[in-house]
């Protein structure tokens, strides 16, 4: 068992990572509710999966699980999903004092975490992801959010969880693309700030992606422990820190509204390209070796992650993919920051990129 802290003053929450935790829920959660009652937000996928062992966790305790089955898939990010929820919970007689369980990958933690945020002015949330993604970094750090149909997580809201609780052992249900595409998460944490252990997971990679307990438990611990310490420093992306963490993103946002948010491109599989186009930038702009782009471009291929347009499956101009891009959060006074990298573990904020260059790059990268 391993508990990590985020340390954000009276905003602060534990994180425990611990195989068979699942089973063990209603210990972990009862301190959390008053009302001995928690409302859970699934979907289809989690639901079937892990409803059951939820249920059997509270059996006995005098908790009343309620629950709302959501559908799978990165649609549920949406005004109309917010609306069915919050209808739901305020029917359903929620107090001020009542907890949220998002039972569920990032989808679901977005999704849970925006709806506690704003109903009734702010209830309390619980995170149990089912997801690797989810696991070493959606369900971290408080960000929720919904989908536009102008761009991704544009509409949502800063709402830390009171509490993480992560079960290595449910990841064994979930299918090898998911996996894959959270392992591009972990990827992440080596590339931003530490080569060691990027070095690391070109040497445990595949077997992360096999399901070996102790990589797998690894990788998830100093993963949650590096973003815990990142959002300790910048709670709201104010001072520039936590911007360290949307390597991949920008690029890769637009890949996903490309390709429509589906599951042609999933998130994880998106900022992998997305990543691979940052330090192959980087390299044109004289900020990084070629030989640290093709490590990693090399790791990406050794784990069947997209590395470039061609694998995210992605055909349009670098112009249009430049647009997709004016819609990022990120935007400030007309200019959009870019994570670009001098090495790998040297990521830094890029404030003077040119877009027409990037649409440029793009197209020579098709």
């Amino acid at each position: 068992m391993t508990q990590i802290t985020v340390q954000l003053g009276k905003h602060s929450y534990p994180i425990l990572v611990q195989p068979g935790s699942l089973e063990l829920a209603a210990d972990y959660l009862e301190k959390f509710t008053r009302n001995r009652r928690f409302f859970v937000l699934t979907d289809e996928n989690a639901g079937s999966h892990f409803l059951p062992k939820l249920h059997q966790a509270f059996a006995g305790s005098g908790i009343k699980v309620i629950e709302k089955i959501l559908p799978a898939g990165e649609a549920s990010k949406s005004w109309g999903q917010v609306e069915s929820v919050t209808d739901w919970l305020l029917s359903q007689g929620i107090e001020r004092s009542d907890i949220l369980v998002a039972l569920g990958g990032g989808v679901i933690g977005d999704l849970t975490g925006f709806a506690a945020a704003i109903v009734k002015r702010g209830l309390g949330f619980v995170q149990i992801p089912t997801s690797l993604l989810a696991q070493v970094d959606s369900s971290v750090g408080g960000k929720t959010a919904i989908n536009s149909s102008v761009g991704k997580n544009l509409i949502g809201s800063f709402h830390q969880p009171l509490f993480v609780l992560i079960d290595p052992l449910v990841l064994n249900s979930l299918p090898d693309r998911e996996l894959r595409a959270g392992y591009a998460e972990v990827i992440k944490y080596g590339l931003i700030n530490d080569a060691e252990f990027f070095a690391w997971c070109e040497a445990n990679g595949n077997k992360i992606l096999n399901r070996d307990p102790e990589a797998l438990s690894e990788a998830i611990i100093h993963s949650v422990q590096a973003k815990a310490q990142i959002v300790a420093e910048d709670e709201k992306e104010l001072s520039g820190r936590r911007a360290l963490l949307n390597l991949g993103h920008t690029f890769g946002h637009a890949l996903e509204a490309e390709t429509g948010f589906s599951n042609k491109l999933v998130h994880g599989e998106a900022v992998a390209a997305g990543m691979a186009l940052a330090f192959k930038y980087s390299v044109r702009r004289g900020h990084c070796d070629t030989s640290d782009a093709q490590r990693v471009v090399a790791h990406l291929k050794a784990v069947n992650l997209p590395y470039d347009l061609a694998t995210a499956s992605v055909q349009a101009s670098g112009q249009r993919l430049v647009d997709h891009m004016m819609h990022d959060k990120k935007m400030s006074g007309g200019t959009l920051p870019f994570l670009l990298a001098n090495g790998i573990g040297q990521t830094f904020v890029a404030n003077d990129v040119e877009l027409d260059d990037v649409a440029a790059f793009l197209d020579e990268s098709s």
